[in-house]
């Protein structure tokens, strides 16, 4: 079981999103508040703790959400799972992935520029939210795997 890192979000697409107390999980839209909030498949996205760790090896001064992710986990393997898995929060919010990784935006995001690459590409996970609720750091994450 792993727990949550932090929470992100941000009102405005194309922006840096801001780290959270707690944010709220509303079923099939996504995150109040959040720009990418919407009946689509993409309603939030996930990076773990230990992806950003290694990319600050190169930048130091990373915080969470300027890889535009809404969820940082820590103690969780994330690249074991696979779309249709599901994540529980607190055994109360259920997400289930629906994609994983995505282009950066205009061919490259500021961290690729900077580094030659980015991870959300390859580990970050869009979801949909099946349960929602109030998420915030500290809560207890685990897969159905």
């Amino acid at each position: 079981m792993g727990s949550i890192e932090a929470v992100c979000l941000s009102s405005e697409k194309g922006v840096v999103k801001i780290a959270m107390d707690q944010i709220l999980l509303k079923q099939e839209w996504g995150i109040e508040g959040d720009a990418h909030a919407g009946a689509w498949h993409r309603q939030v996205s996930i990076l773990a703790g230990e992806s950003i760790d290694r990319m600050r090896e190169k930048i130091p001064d990373l915080s969470h959400g300027m890889f535009a992710e809404n969820i940082v986990t820590r103690g969780i393997d994330l690249s074991s799972l696979s779309v249709g898995d599901r994540l529980f929060i607190d055994d109360s919010v259920v997400i289930e992935i629906t994609q994983i990784g995505k282009e950066c935006h205009n061919g490259g995001c500021a961290i690729q520029i900077a580094t030659g690459a980015c991870i959300m590409p390859k580990e970050g996970l869009f979801c949909r939210i099946l349960e929602g609720g109030t998420v915030k750091p500290g809560m207890s994450v685990k897969t159905n795997k």
